[in-house]
């Protein structure tokens, strides 16, 4: 699996990512999973074909509370919420990917949050 991965998150910045996380409601539903949307105007020409099927679409991220040290873990993999399996669920692609970086790098520097 490719993945994006934040170390060294300390407690206090870990539960206050956490905390924004729950208040924007992308929560998945096992503890500690949430869901980013991937923006429609991102999304691949079969995804937007397979949209009402197999979408919305989005990547997961993990947050991983650690003995020593806090992850998040981001998916590079585009998923759908309705599918599990179809030829749309795919490993991100440039663009996908680049975007969803960035987004979760804005996200907590926005926490005023240094990783």
């Amino acid at each position: 699996m490719r993945n994006y991965l934040i170390e060294d998150i300390d407690d206090e910045e870990y539960e206050k990512i956490i905390k924004a996380l729950d208040e924007i409601k992308v929560n998945g539903p096992l503890e500690g999973i949430y869901y980013l949307p991937l923006p429609e105007g991102l999304l691949q020409k079969e995804q937007q074909d397979h949209l009402a099927e197999c979408g919305p679409y989005f990547m997961a991220l993990e947050t991983i509370k650690g003995i020593s040290d806090n992850q998040l873990k981001l998916e590079l993999l585009v998923r759908g919420r309705n599918k599990i399996r179809c030829s749309c669920i795919c490993y991100a692609t440039h663009e996908q990917r680049k975007h969803m970086i960035e987004y979760l790098d804005q996200f907590i520097e926005e926490l005023e949050i240094s990783v």
